[in-house]
């Protein structure tokens, strides 16, 4: 058994867990630092509902351990671990306040109802609810029923937040401004903070770093930008924004025969009315309207790409020129170099 650093806010070593028979987990590794906000992103059945199921303790690993602040909490159960979670559906008393909803953990440990006051008031006024404290879950909106969740986490003063895809029930607009505030509260209290999503929008916007899973392990753990820049795997270049997959070679901003995956994200094809050093003839087959840019399809006689363009948009049947600024060049699902 190793020990984690003191230093580490979380640390997950082999966790592996297997249900019904078949291997959810397989042999999961991460180090998350303190005060840091870190997403699991993947599909559904990768295996990140459960990874943070085991880090709350309503799970227990078959192998592996689990650290938090140092301290192995592997086979603690919930209660005793120094974390607090918010699940997806919320799980709020309807027929109790705001304020009681919030206050409901620290009546269970007993807590003096002086403290209790001062703790539900401190966690209300952070997420902008004092003015909803009377109010019952179904007199308020989605959002805001999400906020009072958050509250109920963070009144229990955790060293680490855990959130079960907490915006999957809010309508586009809100998941923005919502996921937009827990960004700054978390920010604000400095406190450890790991997410499950499926979004990678969410994941990109609001994390320090990002674990993309696939079947039970990370493909990739990095910042935003080093995911989508140079995307270790396939997999997670596929995942991780557009991309363009083309079988073949590069070679001098050209694709060739070959035997390699060439990925190439839509912006870094560049289209021009004049031919420039690299490019080569294409026709614009389609174009496709994306708000603040359009999704131009582009076609030569052996290859087809789609170019993300937000000015001197060409129009569909028209000639020109195109050029790629930037390729990813796969072997065997593996990244072995960016041209």
């Amino acid at each position: 058994m190793s020990q984690a650093p003191k230093e580490d806010g979380l640390t997950l070593d082999g966790l592996t867990k297997v249900l019904g028979g078949r291997v959810i987990i397989d042999n999961l590794n991460l180090v998350v630092k303190k005060g840091e906000m870190v997403s699991l992103l993947g599909p559904s059945g990768c295996g990140k509902t459960t990874t943070l199921r085991m880090i709350a303790g309503f799970l227990i690993p078959d192998k592996g351990d689990i650290y938090l602040d140092g301290k192995d909490v592997t086979t603690l159960g919930p209660e005793k671990r120094p974390s607090a979670m918010v699940f997806q559906n919320y799980a709020l008393w309807p027929h109790m306040t705001v304020f009681n909803n919030v206050a409901y953990p620290l009546k269970v440990r007993k807590l003096a109802k002086p403290e209790i006051e001062r703790r539900v008031h401190e966690a209300l006024s952070l997420v902008n609810l004092m003015h909803h404290k009377d109010s019952r879950p179904g007199q308020i909106s989605g959002g805001e029923q999400q906020r009072v969740a958050l509250a109920r986490a963070l009144v229990q003063e955790p060293d680490i937040l855990l959130l079960d895809e907490p915006l999957s029930n809010l309508d586009a607009k809100l998941r923005v401004k919502v996921r937009e505030d827990i960004r700054d509260l978390q920010r604000r209290l400095g406190i450890t903070t790991v997410i499950v999503t499926h979004d990678q929008d969410e994941a990109l916007s609001i994390s320090d770093r990002i674990a993309v899973m696939n079947s039970g392990r990370i493909e990739q753990f990095s910042t935003p930008q080093e995911l989508y820049d140079r995307p270790e795997t396939e997999y997670v270049a596929n995942f991780i924004g557009s991309l363009n997959h083309i079988q073949g070679g590069y070679s001098q901003g050209q694709i060739v025969p070959g035997s390699e995956v060439v990925g190439i994200r839509p912006e870094d094809v560049i289209f021009s009315t004049t031919q420039e050093l690299g490019s080569y003839p294409t026709t614009v087959e389609l174009v496709v309207p994306r708000g603040h840019f359009c999704e131009v399809y582009l076609k030569r006689a052996d290859v087809e790409l789609r170019a993300f363009i937000s000015s001197n948009v060409p129009a569909a049947g028209s000639i020109g020129f195109a050029r790629i600024s930037k390729a990813l060049i796969y072997k065997d699902g593996k990244l072995v170099r960016v041209a």
